[in-house]
């Protein structure tokens, strides 16, 4: 159960309903995740505009999804290990890309170095090494591609933290974490 109490329709202020209101549109559903954070609708707002536009920029979504689910495997979180693999399959990655992805690979080669480099940034708390740094932009990827990926790892960070402390009800199809995150 949820350490922190998920906010309904039924128990929503005008500011955290105007907010869920919108989720379930956009999404059909609110899940559990996003509910706990309307706690903080002021978190909420915050979150939404940091995932809107983290979503509008170079990266793919399919580069994304691996990304978070690497993360969300790593980092322990099942509830986030749960949501990104149904959210990765909507987006087309096959269940051998995405058990790569929580090896720390993918079967894309290009997209595998995205996946390698956020797990360094995540590991080593932003100091790479010149050659974690130099394989991802020897795999084709730009400026602005590498700071998406940092701003990616940085707001899975976030998830994970949030979804884990707080002991989120996972409203996904449960998936097992790995051995080693476990």
């Amino acid at each position: 159960m949820s350490r922190i109490t998920k906010v309904t329709m039924e128990t929503a202020d005008n500011e955290q309903g105007a907010l869920l209101a919108a989720i379930k549109g956009k999404l059909g559903m609110v899940p559990n995740f996003l509910a706990v954070l309307a706690q903080s609708p002021a978190a909420l707002t915050s979150f939404l505009g940091l995932h809107e536009i983290a979503g509008s920029g170079a990266l793919d979504a399919q580069t994304r999804e691996r990304i978070a689910i690497a993360l969300a495997d790593r980092n322990g979180c099942q509830y986030c290990l749960s949501a990104h693999t149904a959210i990765g399959r909507k987006s087309g990655l096959s269940d051998a890309d995405m058990t790569a992805n929580r090896s720390g690979g993918s079967t894309d080669g290009r997209a595998a170095a995205a996946v390698a480099f956020a797990l360094a940034l995540s590991e080593h708390k932003g100091e790479l090494t010149e050659a974690e740094f130099s394989a991802v932009r020897n795999a084709g990827y730009s400026d602005a591609e590498i700071v998406e990926i940092v701003v990616h790892v940085g707001m899975n960070l976030l998830t994970n933290i949030l979804a884990k402390s707080t002991e989120v009800d996972i409203d996904f199809p449960k998936v097992a974490l790995t051995a080693r995150a476990a």
